[in-house]
């Protein structure tokens, strides 16, 4: 049996950025079914320009992508948003890689095959909405 997600208690605006089209649409339709306001990115340096010229609470970010990897991006958002909540996602580090993304400041990781199924609870947590 599923249970519904929770909806969020704010519109809280939150950026996904990955490269892979049909993972990016799956994480922006979770969340915005799930109360967020979402904006999409399949680029390093295209979620750095966004970030810099709007204002959001979280970004979702992976880390394997072409032009600017995930932790590049989180160094840059780290030093200029630290208010940004980042939860990194990828499917090709895992383990001591995504720990090692939280060691750079990302609030929180989780690898893309578990990342449907925990999405929207670990936004919620990464947020203050639960």
């Amino acid at each position: 049996m599923t249970t519904q997600p929770k909806p969020a208690l704010t519109a809280s605006r939150i950026l996904v950025a990955d490269d892979d089209f049909q993972v990016r649409r799956l994480f922006a339709t979770k969340l915005k079914e799930a109360g967020y306001s979402v904006s999409e990115t399949s680029s390093g340096r295209q979620a750095l320009d966004i970030l810099r010229s709007k204002r959001f609470q979280a970004l979702v970010l992976d880390l394997d992508m072409p032009d600017t990897d995930g932790f590049d991006v989180l160094k840059a958002v780290r030093s200029e948003m630290p208010h940004l909540r980042v939860l990194v996602v990828s499917g090709y580090m895992q383990g001591q890689l995504l720990r090692a993304a939280e060691w750079f400041g990302a609030q929180g990781a989780i690898d893309k095959l578990s990342a449907p199924d925990t999405l929207i609870e670990t936004m919620h947590r990464l947020l203050g909405d639960s």
